[in-house]
């Protein structure tokens, strides 16, 4: 076996991964990893995990990012040093995808490494001579387009979509760095509270807030609120001890546990879960990472649906005790452990300020489109882009739809419109009250079962009115429509709306009518 068919099948599983994420060909990650690491045996490479040569920007090293100098076109210079191959991997896809002179390459079929080499080469990713023809060459040499083959057949037969959000990212062992200065944890180590392929949906972050109880009010929020529904509760590290149990659901936090965890340093920290519908576990027992603690619920005075509150304490060695915002001890155990899931607040990762070691160059936050997709394709979505439903499918593609054009019209900042999906998404409805200005009240639900229902009322009927299949299709057919303009989607949408209304209305009248005739003609029986 040759030293690049060693290195194709040592790193085929990274580079299939990243083709599944961002949909570059896996030949082409292959071929540059071999062309610009020497098959893992640069110098680079070995010390640093840098499998493409990719130099430390100004961006990387403001947010923190690790460098080493190394020699190309002049002496001394910053290149990215990683924690792992895969980290590496993952930070050469993010380079590409979000520099702007590799957009023409996206645009390329996934499996055309051709295509794909060649652009590389034009947007100037090697300043010397015949980049495409090279990794064309160590393509073909070595029959790296079989692995383009196996991800496209996956993708097929499976029905799966390329992309990040569909493809939660696996670090897998092959990969990991061989660095003595490694300091992940083996698995299973720590754990977060909740399991999640990708990310926990952070409803209420650490910090102040407006009171939901609606005393009009601040308050200082001294955990996270995360989005959940009879999920189990997990122990974050091993040899925890549980130091509090209340049974009481009547108190503000309701049913809760407390597990404390041993510090090298004689400082303890104290992890907390409340609202929960029942406990598995008692004072002074002793728990592992991803043990059973009990199940999510809406237990206590202070809340306003179910989701898990989760809080920490640091306790210092003199016993005294402060709050801490648990993003930064999620981001502590996620560091230790190699734990990829995210804590996402509007589309927003609250670990990342607090990672040491993560890749820093690129902008983590999401776009409200993509916070949206991300949201509606999670396991907490109440209204999921998965499942082959048609009914389902419709109604989620109408509702996604609407969504995006309601927080467009009401002309709000990026942040703003993503505060808005988050609750439309976690209550399952939109208000429709700027696409209808002419309602005094007017929005959309959806139920689990697929079924979207109007709610309108213009001052003088309330209308709750079940669309049709036809209806669904038509106000699809409106917001998919890329000629319009959002002004033209507007009118179109508040017409149909405003023509169910007066349809409902009418029928009332009839009904009501004949109701009054049906008396009169009793009465006059009666006489």
């Amino acid at each position: 076996m040759s030293k690049n068919q060693a290195y194709a099948e040592k790193y085929a599983e990274a580079a299939m991964e990243q083709m599944k994420r961002y949909g570059i060909p896996a030949s082409v990650i292959l071929a540059q990893g071999i062309l610009e690491s020497s098959n893992g045996q640069s110098q680079l490479a070995q010390n640093e995990n840098n499998h493409f040569g990719i130099k430390a920007t100004s961006s990387w090293l403001n947010n923190g990012g690790k460098y080493a100098f190394y020699t190309d076109d002049r002496p001394n210079e910053k290149f990215c040093k990683y924690d792992s191959v895969s980290d590496s991997y993952e930070h050469h896809s993010q380079f590409l995808k979000n520099n702007k002179r590799y957009n023409q390459c996206f645009s390329l079929s996934p499996d055309d490494y051709k295509g794909w080499a060649n652009g590389i080469e034009r947007a100037g990713y090697a300043t010397g001579g015949g980049y495409a023809a090279n990794l064309q060459s160590i393509i073909e040499r070595n029959g790296l387009q079989k692995y383009d083959q196996m991800v496209m057949n996956e993708m097929r037969s499976q029905g799966k979509q390329f992309g990040v959000e569909q493809n939660a990212r696996q670090t897998a062992p092959s990969v990991a760095a061989s660095s003595s200065t490694q300091t992940m944890m083996p698995t299973g180590e720590y754990s977060f509270p909740l399991k999640r392929e990708e990310f926990l949906f952070v409803t209420s972050p650490f910090g102040m807030r407006n009171d939901p109880m609606g005393s009009g009010k601040q308050q200082m929020h001294k955990g996270v609120d995360i989005r959940a529904k009879q999920d189990d509760i997990l122990a974050t590290e091993r040899n925890g001890k549980v130091v509090a149990v209340n049974h009481n659901a009547n108190t503000g936090g309701g049913k809760s546990v407390t597990v404390e965890y041993n510090r090298p340093d004689n400082t303890k920290v104290q992890v907390s879960y409340m609202h929960l519908s029942n406990i598995a576990v008692k004072v002074g027992d002793v728990v592992s990472s991803g043990q059973k603690l009990g199940m999510t619920g809406n237990t206590g005075t202070r809340t306003t649906r179910e989701h898990l509150h989760f809080s920490v304490k640091n306790i210092a060695a003199d016993g005294t005790s402060r709050d801490v915002d648990p993003a930064s001890y999620l981001a502590e155990i996620a560091q230790k452990g190699n734990l990829t899931q995210q804590a996402l607040h509007n589309g927003n990762d609250l670990l990342a300020k607090y990672k040491t070691n993560s890749i820093p160059a690129i902008d983590t936050s999401l776009s409200p489109d993509e916070w949206m997709k991300k949201l509606l394709s999670s396991e907490d979505s109440s209204v999921g882009l998965s499942g082959n439903d048609p009914v389902m499918s419709m109604a989620t593609a109408m509702y996604s739809g609407l969504l995006m054009l309601a927080v467009q019209i009401d002309n709000q900042n990026e942040e703003e419109q993503k505060a808005q999906i988050s609750e439309s998404v976690s209550n399952r409805q939109i208000d429709l009250k700027s696409l209808v200005p002419s309602m005094k009240e007017c929005r959309l639900t959806i139920g689990e079962n697929g079924k979207a229902v109007l709610h309108a009322d213009n001052g003088t009927v309330n209308v709750a009115h079940e669309l049709s299949s036809a209806e669904m299709a038509r106000l699809s057919q409106i917001l998919g429509n890329s000629s319009l303009s959002n002004e033209s989607k507007e009118m179109r949408i508040a017409g149909m709306v405003n023509t169910i209304v007066l349809s409902q209305q009418a029928s009332q009248n009839y009904e009501q009518r004949m109701a009054e005739q049906e008396g009169q003609a009793q009465n006059l029986q009666r006489k």
